[in-house]
């Protein structure tokens, strides 16, 4: 069979057989992560820790290292937080012990500050305005010169997140001129992606940076608001979607009701377009767009660019289940389920024996052999990073039996860094920036590969220029320093090794 460059496999990719030992890597986790989510509750009276809590539950998926929860009554700041999922965190009494009618939420995947527990989120201190919570999602590009500038000044930092920075210059300028001063000139020094979510006083306080690259939302409550950095997170809570805050809007909400304070500067939407394709919950809708619907968009295109004559169209799970629907519904080839996935292992499900090795292989994903035996099989993925796990998705499904796996991905190759809150490895460890496609063809060891064009992804935006498409042009939305790191520079060599993460 040929790759959609007309090269044909070798007959060694062809070939491979399933071996434990030749996959004792399967553990290590070989996809771009979101680093965090962020949710905000105002009640007029009741306690508001319960639907924050419930809202984390619906944007675990943006976080699983850990948990946090800070609640304000009557300006005074308590808070519980730890590793571990929102679950593991929060237990019976230890929710219940969360007393205000304002609570801030965060649920953590790294991208800066590593996986030191200090920098669970959200972080709480006590400055001249009072108790302050935050919670961030994003990465800073500026976070070594904001912090050099702040020791320079005496701060002295508690934990290695680019978030503390933030919330020093919002005390540190809010201190002499009330918070609305500090967020606006914080926001004029920062650098980057981020959305906060922030208590303080009787407040409630939404921030989005003015490219919007991440998402938050505005919802209303029965008897207040909420902010989430999705929608599924408020339909958790049964809060109605009002609007997403705009790039460079600030958000004040308190008993009054909810105040907008217009961007500061010019501001240009560039919304990270893998939340689309892969971070946010297909059930969430980002700055107008169905999540499901753009994925299933990517499928149907995804059939339309190239025709493959084939038994089944099936998805790797979860987030290549919508496309692999479009695609099935454009190209008449059924639909069906061909791996099943393990939800309850974690992504520190780290094995450390041999023997524990071979077992995991064959507890993350499982296949459906009925469903693959014989067949020609068309595997619908949302992306390819280093490579790894496809090779063994290859070499799992032509061990159940597979006649021929055609692999399609609903995103052009990846090749560049995120710096902007994406975990993403150096350049250099991108498989698309390593090899040719049909390199990479050969080294996955499949029949095909497809990838969705450029064209096909402007097409799926709506042709609008309203996305930051770095990870695939290298057309940053902003200058990117030339001593920045990739957001998941710490996971390559920072001081807790993460070498799971390293392709060998």
């Amino acid at each position: 069979m040929q790759g959609e460059d007309g090269g044909r496999t070798s007959p060694e990719a062809r070939t491979l057989e399933w071996s434990a030992e030749a996959e004792m890597e399967w553990y290590e986790e070989d996809a771009l992560h979101e680093e965090c989510g962020v949710m905000g509750v105002y009640r007029k009276e009741k306690d508001a820790a319960s639907l924050v809590y419930y809202g984390l539950y619906a944007l675990q998926h943006r976080g699983q290292e850990s948990a946090g929860i800070a609640a304000n009554r009557g300006g005074t700041v308590m808070q519980v937080k730890g590793p571990g999922l929102v679950g593991e965190v929060f237990r019976g009494e230890t929710l219940a012990g969360l007393k205000g009618n304002i609570a801030v939420g965060h649920v953590r995947y790294p991208t800066a500050g590593g996986s030191d527990p200090r920098s669970a989120q959200p972080l709480v201190a006590r400055c001249g305005m009072g108790d302050i919570a935050l919670a961030h999602n994003g990465n800073l590009v500026n976070a070594d010169s904001i912090q050099e500038m702040l020791t320079d000044a005496g701060v002295i930092f508690q934990t290695t997140t680019d978030s503390e920075s933030i919330l020093n210059l919002i005390c540190q300028h809010g201190n002499k001129r009330g918070v609305e001063a500090g967020i606006r000139t914080a926001m004029s020094l920062i650098k980057g992606a981020y959305v906060l979510v922030i208590t303080l006083g009787d407040q409630l306080i939404g921030v989005r940076d003015p490219y919007g690259l991440h998402p938050l939302c505005l919802g209303r409550l029965a008897d207040g608001w909420a902010l989430a950095s999705e929608s599924c997170a408020l339909d958790a809570i049964d809060a109605e979607f009002v609007r997403d805050v705009e790039p460079g809007e600030v958000v004040f909400i308190d008993q009054e009701g909810v105040r907008s304070l217009p961007p500061a500067q010019w501001c240009r939407k560039s919304l990270c377009v893998f939340e689309l394709i892969y971070f946010a919950r297909p059930d969430s809708v980002l700055d107008g767009i169905s999540v499901y619907d753009f994925r299933r968009r990517c499928g149907r295109l995804l059939a339309r660019q190239r025709r493959i004559e084939a038994d089944l169209v099936m998805a790797v799970p979860d987030s290549g289940i919508p496309a692999a629907i479009g695609y099935a519904e454009a190209s008449g080839i059924n639909y069906g389920e061909g791996l099943i996935k393990n939800k309850y292992i974690g992504r520190t499900f780290i094995q450390p024996t041999q023997e524990m090795r071979e077992t995991a292989v064959h507890i993350k994903l499982s296949p459906i052999r009925s469903n693959i035996e014989g067949k020609r099989l068309i595997v619908v993925d949302d992306s390819i990073v280093r490579g790894t796990t496809s090779r063994r998705i290859v070499r799992l499904l032509r061990a159940a039996g597979a006649s021929e796996v055609h692999l399609v991905v609903s995103s052009p190759p990846v090749c560049y860094s995120c710096y902007f809150g994406i975990d993403t490895p150096y350049r250099e460890k991108l498989i698309a920036v390593q090899k040719t496609q049909q390199e990479i063809l050969e080294y996955v060891g499949a029949d095909s590969l497809t990838y969705l064009s450029d064209a096909c992804l402007s097409e799926a935006c709506g042709h609008q220029d309203l996305y930051c498409r770095a990870c695939f042009d290298g057309n940053y939305p902003m200058e990117v320093p030339a001593t920045a790191r990739p957001a998941g520079f710490f996971k390559e060599s920072g001081p807790t090794g993460f070498a799971a993460d390293m392709e060998s």
